[in-house]
């Protein structure tokens, strides 16, 4: 089977709708952790100014979505609630825990943004450059979290490995759901 004319452009909307389910994610992951860490802690402070930065990314594939008419992601209240559990859970084990899936979640999104800005080279500069500001938002993020002690939180390995790999199934789903 061969190129067709709107294989590009499906390709750059499925773009646009993980990007976006995934900054929603990220608002919720943050949301569950200050839910339950208030504002007693470093860990919370740091984790609000995150939380600040991913809700500009979001609202910025928000309006992508409206002015290109890409349709969001029908796992939405999923990943509303998940989100928010993730967070809440992880931050209720401890804040190092909490930091722990920051440094997880991002460590994703790095790749995932790195991948996406090899598949689009120059063909959508608006979208690429976002991506790149944003990935370097998230790498930030992740040094952050390591800086933070996410490497000390309890059960780390399996921890980390398990919201990874909860990450690439929710990239996977959201690009085609």
């Amino acid at each position: 089977m061969g190129w067709k004319p709107g294989d590009a452009r499906r390709a750059t909307e499925s773009m646009i709708r993980v990007d976006q389910a995934g900054e929603f994610g990220a608002t919720r992951i943050y949301a569950g952790q200050l839910a339950v860490l208030g504002d007693r802690s470093p860990a919370a402070r740091a984790i609000a100014g995150m939380a600040n930065q991913e809700a500009r990314h979001r609202a910025f594939f928000d309006a992508m979505m409206a002015r290109r008419n890409v349709r969001p992601t029908l796992l939405e209240p999923i990943w509303n609630v998940a989100g928010f559990a993730l967070g809440a859970v992880t931050a209720a084990i401890s804040p190092e825990a909490a930091m722990a899936c920051t440094a997880a979640v991002e460590t994703e999104i790095d790749k995932h943004y790195e991948d996406q800005l090899v598949a689009l080279g120059d063909s959508d500069p608006e979208l690429t450059d976002a991506i790149r500001d944003f990935q370097a938002e998230e790498v930030e993020h992740k040094e952050a979290a390591l800086a933070a002690g996410a490497e000390n939180a309890i059960g780390y390995p399996v921890l980390s490995t398990f919201i990874r790999l909860g990450c690439k199934v929710a990239i996977a789903t959201a690009k085609r759901i």
